[in-house]
């Protein structure tokens, strides 16, 4: 197929003014969004800020927090970077990789 000068002109003028108008249509999408996540946030601070809602702002205001980080008969009272808190928060990985093997020796087919 051959390509004539006036042909070229009119696929070009063609693409390049499906581009602008798919620029706009991203522009006119990324503002709705970005309006949206202002909202969202305004009314998040909002609520936060409402006492009547929201009766402790601050975790470290929490009665319960500081109950359980109490120094003297806290359950956690060696604080939250503690040895008990640290035991609490951590998983441990257990090879299991030989009980795999065997159970695959018998016949049984696993689904992971």
């Amino acid at each position: 197929m051959k390509l004539s000068r006036r042909s070229f002109i009119k696929a070009a003028g063609a693409v390049a003014g499906y581009a602008v108008l798919g620029v706009n249509i991203t522009k006119e999408a990324v503002a709705d969004v970005m309006d949206f996540v202002a909202r969202r946030q305004n009314s998040v601070y909002a609520a936060d800020a409402n006492k009547n809602i929201y009766k402790y702002r601050k975790s470290q205001d929490n009665p319960m927090i500081v109950k359980i980080y109490d120094p003297k008969n806290g359950f956690l009272h060696d604080g939250p970077c503690g040895h008990e808190s640290h035991h609490l928060l951590h998983t441990h990985y257990y090879d299991r990789s030989s009980k795999i093997e065997a159970l695959k020796k018998k016949g049984v087919t696993l689904n992971l």
